[in-house]
């Protein structure tokens, strides 16, 4: 009897996150009423010079430009 084992070896990635503040009313409702009212993002991807958030609570997912967004800023 033959057995094969195959091992696959992943580099394991530091989570980045970023603190964004909400610039227009939507995003201020959505801040307020999915992320709860917290800063912080887990940036789940990075493509075409834009950023893939994921909200700390879970909640809320968006898209958002790295140099100059409309609905969101960078802070700190």
């Amino acid at each position: 009897m033959k057995v094969d084992q195959t091992m696959t070896i992943t580099k394991a990635q530091k989570t980045e996150f970023v603190c964004v503040r909400p610039k227009t009313s939507k995003a201020k409702n959505r801040f307020a009423n999915q992320m709860d009212l917290l800063h912080s993002c887990r940036i789940e991807k990075r493509q075409d010079g834009k950023m893939f958030l994921a909200s700390i609570s879970g909640k809320y997912f968006f898209w958002m430009n790295e140099s100059s967004d409309d609905h969101w800023e960078v802070i700190k």
